[in-house]
């Protein structure tokens, strides 16, 4: 996926050929202004208020309890970024917003836009990062406030991501026991039970997580299939034999090389024979020609946490190293710059017997593919 400054017209790719277009401006400047306003449109209420139906500008003002002349100032520039219409002094939802960023639409990634002001503020601490070499270590310095809405936020994202994941995660067959390591709200285990009804899960999570993922675990009404375990995976007994499937996603790129490959070594071990360890997260690029997405996201998270992005490549070597066979990688059509790197744990006598799951692989792909 790309990002950057898009030509309408000819002469607007002319100009943007031969360099006529002062980019950085666009880059910094205009994207910090749509990201700001988008972010307000939000946390104020405006999209709330339009999903029942077209409101003029003082009546959007008086039930978001704003000013009016800057609430219309507000509308205009979300009329202009295309998250709303006008039409008669009326405004109304386009469809982008009316699916994106509604409470209660089954794609919703409202608190993802609340959680966008804590990231904000992690994100002024670059130029320190920079400097220093030092992160943050966000999980260390999160409000409880924060905590709640980086659950609900994380819930969100995961909302458009997780059929295809299922799908596309090797499984043996007929699963029992599940692991999701750090999965806080718990919503990819939920996935993976109602894919296989005989699964149940854990989900091993802080307690700072736990205490705000629990109610959101709740609303899927999974009763004792999918539960919590309050627990620390750096240092708790991840068992023996124990799991079918061991699940990582978006964890280890808070930690080090040193971190994750002792991690990796305690979940084989706690895999049953011919189970899976599947680990996902945003990719470090092997060169400066990656995605812009994959680069950004790699400076992204090395400021908050410890390590930042790795590549399928150092994972693969994790999963060797712990006496894993790494099977072929996965790159996500759901969420650009994501792949998955999953590992089976051979039988006793070193054999690997492949499950029906994992030979109907490249069908289930195109199932999803073609939906």
């Amino acid at each position: 996926m790309k990002l950057g400054v898009i030509p309408e017209n000819l002469l607007e790719r002319l100009l943007l050929a031969f360099n006529f277009v002062p980019t950085p401006i666009f880059d910094t400047q205009v994207a910090l202004m749509l990201a700001r306003t988008v972010m307000a449109g939000t946390k104020l209420g405006i999209f709330e208020a339009l999903a029942a139906g077209p409101l003029t500008a003082a009546e959007l003002a008086a039930q978001c309890q704003t000013n009016p002349p800057a609430t219309i100032k507000l509308l205009n520039a979300l009329v202009g970024a295309r998250y709303l219409r006008t039409d008669d002094e009326r405004y109304t939802l386009t469809r982008v917003a009316r699916k994106w960023l509604l409470k209660d639409s089954p794609k919703s990634i409202y608190d993802k836009m609340l959680f966008h002001f804590t990231e904000w503020e992690w994100i002024e601490h670059y130029e320190e990062y920079v400097r220093m070499g030092k992160p943050l270590s966000i999980h260390e310095t999160l409000s409880d406030e924060e905590w709640g809405v980086y659950q609900r936020g994380m819930r969100t994202v995961v909302g458009f991501q997780a059929r295809e994941v299922v799908w596309r995660t090797p499984m043996p067959k007929n699963p029992r026991a599940m692991l999701d390591i750090g999965g806080s709200h718990g919503y990819f285990s939920v996935a993976f039970c109602r894919r296989y009804p005989g699964l149940r899960a854990v989900v091993l999570d802080l307690p700072e997580a736990v205490k705000h993922a629990a109610p959101i675990l709740a609303k899927e009404g999974m009763g004792d299939r999918v539960v919590h375990r309050v627990g620390n995976v750096l240092t708790d007994d991840l068992g023996i034999d124990a799991w079918d499937l061991v699940f990582i996603s978006q964890f280890v790129h808070h930690f080090d090389d040193a971190t994750n490959r002792d991690l990796v070594q305690r979940a084989a071990r706690a895999l049953r024979p011919g189970g899976f360890l599947a680990i996902q997260d945003m990719l470090r690029p092997s060169s400066g020609k990656e995605a812009v997405l994959v680069l950004l996201s790699d400076l992204y998270f090395a400021n908050a946490s410890q390590s930042g992005s790795c590549s399928l490549k150092e994972i693969a070597d994790w999963q060797r190293a712990a006496g894993l066979v790494p099977l072929k990688p996965v790159r996500f059509l759901s969420l650009p710059g994501a792949g998955q790197q999953a590992a089976m744990k051979p039988y006793k006598d070193g054999a690997l017997h492949k499950s029906d799951r994992a030979k109907d692989r490249s069908a289930e792909l195109k199932k999803v593919e073609q939906e």
